[in-house]
Parts: structure tokens; sequence; C-alpha cells
């Protein structure tokens, strides 16, 4: 008996008008509006993390850089100068003073997350006993705001 209830309805279903088994534009435009609605908080929510991730990165090619930056003080007992600067670490010093153990140890001048090359000052402003190593940041301006190796 079940079973033929069942098939009634299912052919009840199928001989009704064919507009009556789609949706409402109404049905339609409150889905539209859910997915809009929750796409918005998505992109809220995530909008800091790639500012928090930018940041991170930063932090950790200040860490490379300096690494690098150390090695090439062990092997020749001082550091760059401000006007050789990182490329000292790329290609061998032409001005003074000239190393004498030099050895490539970055292949390019690593570019921040704002596409800005990094900065480096010997002696520095900010960390008067060594030196400066920043960001500019996402304003590519040196302000208060750049990203550096010195204490916050």
């Amino acid at each position: 008996m079940k079973t033929t209830i069942h098939k009634n309805r299912s052919a009840a279903y199928f001989h009704r008008p064919l507009a009556s088994r789609a949706f409402s534009l109404i049905e339609i435009m409150l889905v539209l509006g859910i997915i809009a609605v929750l796409l918005g908080a998505v992109i809220k929510l995530t909008t800091g993390n790639l500012d928090a991730a930018k940041v991170q990165r930063v932090e950790a090619d200040i860490q490379t850089i300096t690494t690098q930056l150390r090695t090439y003080e062990m092997l020749n007992l001082f550091m760059p100068t401000s006007e050789q600067g990182i490329q000292a670490l790329i290609s061998s010093p032409q001005i003074e003073p000239l190393p004498r153990q030099w050895r490539q140890l970055l292949t390019e001048n690593p570019l921040d997350p704002w596409g800005m090359p990094y900065q480096y000052r010997n002696p520095g402003k900010r960390n008067v006993t060594n030196f400066d190593l920043f960001s500019t940041g996402p304003d590519k301006v040196e302000s208060a705001d750049d990203i550096g190796n010195w204490k916050r």
C-alpha cells in the first residue's frame, strides 16, 4: 500500500506544469544574497592575514640577509659599508674597503613584499651599535613604520 502512495506522489509531481517545479526568482535571489554575505565575511576576515604574512616575510628576509652579512664579516673581518650595501653579498665590491676573501652569498638583491629592495646602512641610525637593515613597508618611504632589525 505504501509503495502505491509513493508512486502516486511521484507521478503527480511529474504531471504538474513545468513552471511549478522550478525555483522562484525570490528563492534564487535569497540564495545569491546569502552567498554574497558569506563571501563578504570571508574577505573581511582574511584581509588582515595578508598584511601579517607580509610583515612575517620581511622579518624572515631580514634574518636571512643578516646571516649572510655576518658570514661576510667572518670572511673579511668587517661589514660592507653603506655605499657597498647588500650588493657586496652579490658581487665583489669595487670601492674601499675591498674584501680579502669575497664569496658570493646572495644571487640577487631580494625585494620586500611591496616590490622595493631592502635598505642597508652601516653604521646604523636606529641600531646605533650595529647596522640598519630594513624594509620601507607599504608606504615605500623611509619613516617610523619601517620594519627593521632594531627593537620596536
